[in-house]
């Protein structure tokens, strides 16, 4: 039993985490959303730091099982690449409310000077590696798989703050809304990534 507790503990403070923020999202936050004493509460978490390397060891071995899913059933690099991609499609809702939930706590742990930061920046150490490894896959050198990667997670990440910043309503001179955003630049990324796996 207390294995579920500690369990539901962490996947409130991950969704708290990142609609509040951590230093914003208190223990008391927590417990009532788990529906615990306090008292019960710190027999499983002694401070918010605990509570926040469990969040950030959850969110890695989701995305571990995620890139495997994809490693699994993606069908050739590119086609894996797209499944990425498309992760903004996917959580478009979420990240136009709240971000992406990676860049937003590195942020945010950067702002702090948090010891954390570190732990929380493999997320994206995670995508980089397993991109760089696609394009290495689709014939490209180490040195420019890497670079490819990079300039990926960097769009997708523009695009998530964009996305965020400015909310689901016009926000350009040609009146287009956030997730109408999301999408184009999503067809942006995959026009790029074809012109990639032809060798331009």
């Amino acid at each position: 039993m207390a294995g579920t507790t500690r369990e539901e503990i962490v996947s409130e403070a991950d969704g708290l985490f990142y609609q509040q923020g951590f230093e914003h999202t208190s223990f008391a936050d927590i417990a009532a959303a788990v529906g615990i004493s306090r008292g019960n509460f710190y027999y499983h978490f002694k401070s918010k730091d605990e509570i926040l390397s469990a969040v950030i060891e959850l969110r890695l071995a989701n995305t571990h099982a995620m890139l495997e899913r994809w490693d699994r059933e993606g069908g050739d690099p590119t086609v894996r690449i797209r499944c990425f991609i498309r992760i903004l499609i996917a959580n478009r809702a979420k990240i136009i409310r709240h971000g992406c939930p990676v860049g937003t706590l590195t942020g945010e742990l950067a702002k702090l000077a948090h010891p954390s930061l570190s732990d929380a920046a493999r997320l994206f150490t995670l995508f980089r590696d397993w991109l760089a490894r696609q394009f290495m896959l689709m014939g490209r050198a180490q040195d420019e798989a890497d670079e490819f990667a990079l300039h990926l997670l960097a769009r997708s990440q523009g695009v998530a703050t964009l996305a965020n910043a400015f909310g689901d309503t016009d926000f350009s001179d040609t009146g287009f809304a956030g997730t109408e955003f999301v999408e184009r630049e999503v067809a942006g990324m995959c026009a790029w990534l074809d012109r990639i796996a032809a060798g331009n």
